[in-house]
């Protein structure tokens, strides 16, 4: 019977014998072949190298226990070999020195809310936003992180329920996080989000514990008939019924009065909306709303 040719294991650990150290096929199988031992690879990047154990001097006393050895430290956090600083709660926005036109949020490393009812437009102007930035920007929507659940995914077009109501919590709890790891490697990001001003625990607030404190919120709030206008051309899940676009609409009026800025974006297209967003952010980096 013919086995595979290969290097042989190295004998099992006995109790009291300490660990097999220095174990290697040659010290096992000498003959006049036998060459040099085998060199260990280089360690990779990053991680700490463990040197070896030194062979006990003669009359040193017998080779410690496997207890007795020291501790080896764990590798450092890493992603690919870079290290990643740890996400945590955003603080004020970080922008450059102030002049004489006030601080430009197309450099500034920000975090944003965009706010707003079932087709108001904040997944169109968060992803222009984003993508005509002058410094790397992510945009995160929360409808996308939802429908990461595939079998029992609660529809929205089947009503508010306690599944709904813990899908969204999950949601906004992981697109939390995604934003803390983008601002902690100096990358900026906007969510979009219908957050509803009658439920603050649940709504700002959560998105404050999630992000931080210096998160900046901007509602976009165009008129009725045109968010049952852009409701109707959607598709899928998305589309929601005129009763419930007029409804969610309805609450959404709750902003005004609330101190956030408001965009009523009724006539104005994705790139003007952007624009309006950035003069709105420059207003709110200078002054930030109260919330």
């Amino acid at each position: 019977m013919q086995h595979a040719v290969g290097s042989p294991l190295p004998p099992p650990h006995q109790p009291g014998h300490g660990p097999a150290v220095g174990w290697s096929p040659a010290a096992h199988h000498p003959g006049p072949h036998q060459g040099p031992a085998p060199v260990p690879p280089p360690a990779a990047p990053g991680y700490p190298v463990q040197a070896p154990h030194p062979s006990p001097a003669p009359g040193a006393g017998p080779h410690p226990g496997p207890h007795q050895a020291a501790p080896v430290p764990p590798p450092p956090d890493t992603t690919g070999h870079v290290p990643l600083p740890p996400g945590g709660p955003v603080a004020a926005p970080s922008v450059p020195p102030a002049t004489s036109t006030g601080p430009d949020p197309a450099t500034a490393t920000l975090a944003v809310l965009l706010i707003g009812p079932a087709g108001a437009g904040k997944t169109s102007v968060a992803k222009y936003w984003a993508d005509h930035r002058r410094v790397p920007t992510a945009h995160i929507s929360l409808d996308d992180v939802r429908e990461w659940v595939r079998s029992g995914f609660a529809d929205p077009q089947t009503g508010w329920n306690e599944n709904s109501e813990a899908q969204y919590r999950l949601a906004r709890r992981t697109c939390g996080f995604s934003a803390r790891n983008f601002l902690a490697n100096g990358i900026s990001c906007i969510l979009d989000d219908a957050v509803f001003p009658d439920r603050p625990v649940v709504g700002l607030g959560g998105w404050k514990r999630h992000v931080g404190p210096g998160l900046l919120p901007v509602v976009l709030l165009p008129g009725l008939d045109v968010v049952l206008e852009r409701n109707a051309e959607r598709s899928g899940n998305r589309r929601l019924t005129d009763e419930e676009v007029a409804r969610i609409h309805g609450r959404m009026a709750g902003w005004y009065g609330s101190g956030l800025p408001i965009i009523d974006n009724s006539t104005l297209d994705v790139p003007e909306t952007a624009q309006v967003l950035n003069e709105v952010l420059t207003r709110s980096i200078a002054s930030p709303p109260s919330w």
